[in-house]
C-alpha cells in the first residue's frame, strides 16, 4: 500500500489536514485506532475561532456548521456576583466565534471524506512508525485482519494524541516535553433545558470555577471545577446544581435554568507542548504535540492550525521540491501554541481556585479581573485571544497559499 501522506489519527488534525491535501492533488490514507462510532459520538466541547470557520468554509465542510452552530459576538466574565460582557465583535473588527460541539465537526469532516473518496481505515491496530528519516513505513494491522498491513509514503502525519505512536518516534534526546499538571479537574454535564444565557458565562466564584455554555436550543453544557481526584460517582444529580447554583448566585438577577442530566464525566487538566513538532518526515499535530486546559477553547482550533500550516509545507514541497516551509513547521506552529498556552493559563490562573491558595491570592485574582474587564487595553487582550490569533509565517510568508 503506498500513498503520499500517511495520517495517523481521524482527529481534527488528521481529518482537516486530508482535505487540504485533497484540494491540492495530494493523495493520503487516514488510519484510526477507534471505531468511527467512537469518534462520531465521544463528546468534546466545541468552541470554533473565526478562523477555523472560515477554512471549513473555504473548503466547503460548513453546511451543517452554518445551519446548527451558534455564533456568539461576546462572553461573560463573572465575579463578585456580576457578569461583564466582553464585546468580541466590536473589540476585534466584527470577528466572533461559533459555538459548535467537535463531535459535529468529525462527522462533518468524516462523512466529506466518505463524498470525496479519501480512504480511511478505522478499528486499526499494533500501529508502529519506521524510517521516518528518509522512507516512512506505517506498519498497522487492518480491523478483521490477522496479517500487518504496510504503508508507504513520503511523509507521515503523526495525529494520533497525546498517548499515539508518534510522538515516541521522535528520539527521546532530541524532544524536550514541557507538561504542567492541575491538581483539579472539570466536571462536564449536559442537560435537556432551554439556554440560561444567550452567551458564554466564566464564573470565578469563592467555592471554584463553573462555565454555562450550549450545544443548541434543547440541550446544554456546563462544567463545575472539581478535585483532580474525585470520582464522578461522588457527585448526585442534586449536589451538581445546588454546586452550580451556589457558583453563579449573584445580584444581578441571573437565574440558571435547570433540566434531566443526561450525561456527566470529569475530565483532569493539563499543559503539554512536544519540541520539535517533526522529525525527518514526521510531524506532529494537535493533541500529539501539544495540550492546552480548555478554559481558553483553544485546542480543536490549535489541531486545525497545525493541520493549515503543514499542509500548506506538503503543497509548498510537492510543487517547488523545497522544504523550506515544512523545514519552519515546528517554529510556525510553536508561536501560535505557545501565546495559546499563555492565554489558557491566564483564563485558568485567573477563575479557578486552588487549594493552596490564601486570602491574598483570592484577592489577587479579583484584582486581575477587574482590571481586564475595566480596561479598554484589557478587555480588547481577551477578546483578541479568544477569537484567535494569527498565523505568523514569518519570513516565508510568500510560501504559504
Amino acid at each position: 500500500m503506498k500513498t503520499q501522506v500517511g495520517i495517523i489519527g481521524a482527529g481534527p488534525a488528521g481529518l482537516m489536514l486530508a482535505h487540504l491535501l485533497h484540494r491540492r492533488g495530494i493523495e493520503s490514507i487516514v488510519l484510526e485506532h477507534r471505531s468511527r462510532r467512537d469518534i462520531e459520538e465521544t463528546i468534546r466541547a466545541g468552541v470554533l475561532e473565526q478562523g477555523t470557520v472560515d477554512l471549513m468554509q473555504e473548503l466547503g465542510l460548513a453546511d451543517r456548521l452554518l445551519a446548527q452552530g451558534q455564533p456568539h459576538h461576546g462572553f461573560e466574565l463573572r465575579f463578585g456576583g456580576v457578569s461583564h460582557r466582553v464585546n468580541m465583535s466590536e473589540l476585534t473588527g466584527g470577528k466572533h466565534v461559533t459555538v459548535y460541539a467537535q463531535h459535529e465537526v468529525i462527522k462533518d469532516l468524516v462523512g466529506a471524506c466518505e463524498r470525496r473518496g479519501i480512504p480511511m481505515y478505522f478499528e486499526v491496530s499494533q500501529v508502529s512508525l519506521e524510517r521516518v528519516e528518509t522512507d516512512p513505513v506505517i506498519r498497522f494491522v487492518r480491523c478483521g485482519d490477522e496479517a500487518p498491513s504496510a504503508l508507504h509514503c513520503d511523509f507521515i502525519a503523526g495525529c494520533d494524541g497525546f498517548h499515539g505512536p508518534s510522538r515516541q518516534s521522535i528520539p527521546s534526546q532530541l524532544r524536550t516535553e514541557y507538561r504542567k499538571e492541575y491538581p483539579i479537574g472539570w466536571l462536564g454535564i449536559l442537560t435537556q433545558a432551554p439556554p440560561s444565557n444567550a452567551e458564554l458565562i466564566y464564573s470565578g466564584h469563592e467555592r471554584g470555577f463553573a462555565l454555562i455554555s450550549t450545544r443548541s436550543p434543547d440541550i446544554q453544557r456546563m462544567y463545575l471545577q472539581v478535585d483532580a481526584t474525585d470520582h464522578i460517582d461522588g457527585w448526585s444529580d442534586e449536589r451538581i446544581w445546588s454546586e452550580l447554583h451556589a457558583r453563579l448566585e449573584g445580584t444581578d438577577g441571573f437565574r440558571l435554568t435547570e433540566g434531566p442530566i443526561i450525561q456527566k464525566n470529569i475530565v483532569p487538566m493539563r499543559s503539554f507542548v512536544c519540541d520539535p513538532m517533526q522529525y525527518g518526515r514526521l510531524f506532529l499535530a494537535g493533541d500529539s504535540a501539544h495540550i492546552v486546559p480548555p478554559t481558553g477553547a483553544k485546542g480543536l482550533n490549535l489541531a486545525v492550525s497545525d493541520a493549515r500550516v503543514l499542509a500548506e509545507g506538503m503543497v509548498h514541497f510537492y510543487q517547488t521540491n523545497s522544504r523550506a516551509l515544512l523545514e519552519d513547521y515546528t517554529d510556525i506552529c510553536l508561536r501560535r501554541v505557545w501565546k495559546a498556552q499563555r492565554f489558557s493559563n491566564l483564563m485558568t490562573s485567573m477563575l479557578h481556585r486552588f487549594a493552596d491558595h490564601t486570602d491574598y491570592d483570592r484577592k489577587l485574582q479579583l484584582a486581575e479581573l477587574g482590571y481586564l474587564t475595566s480596561s479598554s487595553a484589557g478587555i480588547t487582550t481577551l477578546a483578541e485571544n479568544y477569537v484567535g490569533l494569527p498565523i505568523e509565517w514569518g519570513s516565508l510568508t510568500e510560501c504559504a497559499t
